[in-house]
């Protein structure tokens, strides 16, 4: 990142306490400013404060999904980019079912790779300072 800017805030959720923070961590290494949170929940109330410009979210994750937390996000904090991660083979089928028309997220199966997180990053800051 450039010195005269601030990081990229990068929200990791995901249930699984052991990927959220594998995950954080790989992403503050490259840079970015990160956190991980371990439910929809936290993750929905943790982004109207925070407000970061990317997260990276498991879709199953209990009560919040991260399906449903998408929805929210790009109507709270329509400038934060989403990617849905899932190990689950359901995962497609239900991001399918929950898409609005004209508003798809972009899944990736688990395990992810870094690299195709750091594309993802790169788009959003791309898309961030356009």
């Amino acid at each position: 990142m450039s010195g005269d800017h601030a990081p990229i805030r990068v929200l990791v959720v995901d249930d699984d306490h052991l990927v959220a923070d594998s995950l954080a961590l790989i992403v503050r290494g490259r840079g970015f400013e990160s956190r991980a949170v371990y439910s929809g929940e936290d993750a929905a109330e943790l982004a109207l404060t925070w407000k970061p410009d990317a997260v990276i979210a498991d879709v199953i994750l209990g009560k919040l999904d991260g399906v449903a937390l998408a929805a929210y996000l790009a109507e709270v904090l329509p400038s934060c980019r989403v990617i849905l991660i899932s190990g689950n083979p359901g995962a497609a089928e239900l991001l399918n079912k929950s898409n609005e028309p004209g508003r798809g997220f972009p899944l990736l199966a688990k395990p992810v790779h870094p690299d195709h997180i750091f594309e993802f990053l790169g788009t959003s800051t791309r898309e961030a300072s356009a």
